[in-house]
């Protein structure tokens, strides 16, 4: 096989796009494929945490992000049952960091965002309606085989990245496991025109309760709110609408009026590949781990991949560094999510939507007064996503 010098990436989301935006702006050849038409809007990661944000703005992202998204320090943690509410803010962290804030903005508007920027590199490009059909590689390169609007096409090149979410084609045909549970529930994530603020809502609120737990979070700077709740599996999808008004009027009773935007009824999963790097094909993000979403530690986490793995890339492509690199990163950010991300998100999820025992709430809601009233300790909490970033690469033993 004789690649050209390219990088290919399988998938036009964020992680796929960032990635492709890393490597042009270091000067490398990127083909994107992706199988759709153009980016996916349906509802999906909102929030990026303070600690990802650098990264964002080494990328000259950050800026057009907040302009169409908001920052926001304000949260939430209410207990549906009593009522009872204890508010914290990131501003304890004014001082540690640049960024002292969680940004809010829908995960296509970001991809959204990357496109337009890649766009002014002529050393990248994407392209839609792209099916990968195989993948073929040897010691000096990796073709992808696929199927376009034109019929078949081949792209040969040095490295491919898989960046094709949780269903992964690359994982697939590589024979990788994506070995984990999928949890038993449905999330339901919810679009909303409906002011919740009104209603007494943080712009993040995460509401415990085994019934009618949820995390609410405002969108944009008009009306639009994000809720995501969980339901029976075995419920009948077309239900959904009926089923969420329902929900909707025991959480925020007062509120009578609101339009529905959009909905997606998903699984949740804590899985991981059993390898994030097979020979010159490596994987990030979903294609590499799944996360249910409490806490919004999905995309943050694939954020992390992305900043480590277009630097190696770089480095290696460029001769800089060699591809023992590419191990480390494949170890450490499986290590990471396994040890860090999917116990963190696991955690979340069983406070917010599962407990039922009287006794594990007590002492859930007791360990979250104790956030609001010990700075040290919240700051502590607040320091949780740092450890999912990686220490550069060649200092990774």
């Amino acid at each position: 096989m004789a690649p050209a010098e390219t990088i290919t990436i399988v998938g036009a989301g964020p992680i796929g796009l960032i990635t492709a935006l890393g490597l042009a702006k270091s000067g490398i050849a990127v083909n994107v494929l992706e199988r759709g038409k153009g980016i996916i809007a349906s509802p999906r990661a909102i929030v990026y945490h303070w600690s990802c944000l650098e990264g964002l703005s080494e990328l000259g992202l950050l800026d057009d992000a907040l302009e169409l998204g908001f920052s926001k320090q304000d949260y939430s943690y209410v207990e549906f049952a009593t009522g009872e509410r204890i508010d914290f803010s990131l501003d304890v962290l004014e001082g540690r960091t640049k960024f002292p804030y969680n940004l809010h903005l829908g995960q296509d508007s970001l991809a959204e965002i990357a496109l337009r920027k890649l766009a002014a590199y002529p050393n990248a490009t994407v392209h839609w309606g792209v099916d990968v059909t195989d993948i073929k590689q040897d010691a000096e390169g990796v073709t992808v085989e696929a199927v376009g609007p034109g019929g078949k096409l081949d792209f040969p090149s040095r490295w491919l990245v898989g960046a094709d979410g949780a269903g992964s084609t690359v994982r697939t045909k590589l024979g990788l496991e994506f070995e984990g549970i999928t949890w038993p529930k449905r999330f339901v994530a919810a679009n909303l025109h409906l002011d919740f603020t009104k209603y007494g809502f943080a712009r993040t609120t995460f509401l415990i309760d085994s019934t009618y737990g949820a995390i609410i979070v405002k969108l944009n700077r008009n009306d639009l709110w994000r809720c995501t709740y969980s339901e029976d599996l075995e419920l009948p999808e077309e239900g959904i609408p009926e089923r969420m008004r329902k929900f909707l009027e025991v959480i925020v009773p007062a509120a009578k009026d609101y339009k529905l935007d959009a909905y997606s009824p998903y699984r949740m999963h804590q899985r991981a590949a059993t390898k994030f790097r097979v020979g010159r094909v490596l994987l990030a993000g979903d294609a590499a781990h799944a996360t249910n979403p409490s806490g919004g530690l999905g995309l943050v986490g694939g954020l992390f991949d992305v900043y480590a793995l277009y630097k190696a890339l770089a480095a290696v492509v460029q001769g800089r560094a060699g591809d023992e690199v590419l191990d480390k990163y494949a170890e450490d950010r499986r290590r990471n999510f396994l040890e860090i991300v999917s116990p963190a998100a696991t955690e979340n999820k069983r406070m917010i939507f599962d407990t039922s025992d009287p006794a594990q709430r007590a002492a859930d809601m007791a360990k979250i007064r104790n956030l609001a009233t010990d700075k040290t300790a919240l700051i502590e909490r607040l320091m949780l996503t740092t450890r999912m970033s990686s220490e550069p690469l060649t200092t990774l033993k």
